[in-house]
């Protein structure tokens, strides 16, 4: 599973590329995926994680400390 943000969960989506003369194709709708480094400082060190940029929000919201509590409860290995 390369594809899927480690915090939301969101993967791939399919759906339709649609031209000019309203010809449809299959196509495939990727999440904006980052693998992002964030200092964790209660255990001292960095940690690695692949997430979407609205997880990167989630982070600077809700604290780094309280997502690594929810991603290792959902048994993540961080």
């Amino acid at each position: 599973m390369a594809r899927v943000c480690q915090l939301t969960g969101k993967k791939p989506m399919s759906g339709n590329s649609v031209s000019h003369s309203n010809i449809k194709t299959k196509r495939r709708f990727l999440p904006n995926l980052q693998k992002k480094r964030f200092y964790f400082i209660e255990e001292d060190r960095w940690i690695t994680i692949k997430v979407s940029t609205d997880a990167i929000r989630t982070i600077n919201k809700n604290g780094l400390a309280s997502v690594v509590k929810d991603l290792r409860a959902q048994g993540e290995k961080i």
